[in-house]
């Protein structure tokens, strides 16, 4: 009986790792079945469209006529273009004002509501602007705070100049955005910290911290890769920001608001140079990937050497 056994453990270990075999074979073959769904959305939405702005990028096109192909041109053109490179100046001003407002409160609010009865409440007042269309907002806002006929003027006398200086053109816009994304910031920076262990703080008060110290040097320190996320996604939006400008100021008063995506609409809908707007669009594509890689490696390699 055990050479029997053992004569036949050979036979069963192959018939196992034939069955093994054909098990992963069969899972990978559902997997790549499941994938095509996904994978025809990618090219279909995604893929698609971008080569053929980038085709769209080697023409002279206005939409109507027959399109001109003219190779480079295009993206020759824009390293001489001074009103898209005062665009991105502005949009990187914009950032510069926006990014940290809104990475501030996000993480002040947090700690402040943190384990608060009001704490859901609040969060859930803080999100319902982001419920809200962009459109709705912005239509609201210009009717709160219009210089001339706006409910803030109305009822106390107070004529925001918004409309007239461009500094104050910029805030109004930053104002308006930091409104409606805050809520998000918020829910992201409260869910990291519920995501710090009980054990850590408790080991930290054993230690005589106060809670001072203890949201400096333990709870904030544990928030930074929720940090760089945000950082990460504010920069991209910002660089990608457009419909509030559009609603709100078109640009103006003297082109102050006019951030890369309000260029790129003036380009392509206003003066209808479609392959220009093309190559203007690649190059805020570009923009923004670099942007966003520079960031996730800095911050992120912060956050592993802060965890050291």
């Amino acid at each position: 009986m055990p050479a029997a056994s053992a004569r036949a453990q050979p036979a069963l270990t192959g018939a196992g790792r034939w069955a093994l075999g054909k098990g992963v074979g069969s899972a990978r073959a559902r997997a790549w079945v499941l994938g095509v769904p996904a994978t025809l959305v990618f090219f279909g939405f995604s893929l698609f469209p971008l080569l053929s702005v980038a085709r769209y990028a080697t023409w002279r096109w206005s939409g109507t006529a027959d399109p001109v192909p003219i190779g480079a041109a295009n993206l020759s053109r824009l390293v001489a273009d001074a009103a898209l490179w005062q665009a991105l100046g502005t949009t990187a001003l914009f950032a510069l004002i926006a990014l940290p407002a809104f990475l501030g409160l996000s993480l002040v609010v947090a700690l402040a509501i943190e384990g608060l009865r009001v704490e859901r409440f609040v969060k859930a007042l803080l999100f319902a602007p982001g419920l809200v269309t962009v459109g709705g907002s912005a239509i609201a806002w210009y009717l709160l705070y219009n210089p001339d006929f706006g409910v803030m003027v109305e009822l106390t006398g107070l004529r925001l100049p918004w409309t007239t200086q461009p500094g104050a053109a910029l805030l109004y816009v930053v104002l308006f955005t930091l409104w409606q994304q805050t809520g998000y910031g918020v829910l992201v920076m409260s869910a990291a910290l519920k995501g710090i262990p009980r054990e850590v703080k408790e080991a930290a008060r054993i230690d005589g911290a106060h809670e001072a110290e203890l949201r400096r040097f333990v709870v904030i320190p544990l928030l930074r890769p929720t940090v760089a996320f945000l950082t990460i996604v504010g920069s991209v939006l910002a660089l990608q920001s457009y419909t509030a400008v559009y609603l709100l100021t078109r640009g103006g008063p003297f082109g102050s608001t006019r951030v890369l995506g309000y260029y790129l609409f003036e380009v392509a809908f206003e003066r209808f140079e479609l392959g220009y707007g093309a190559a203007i669009t690649l190059f805020v594509l570009a923009l923004t990937l670099v942007v966003a890689v520079v960031q996730a490696r800095v911050l992120i390699g912060r956050s592993l050497e802060g965890g050291r």
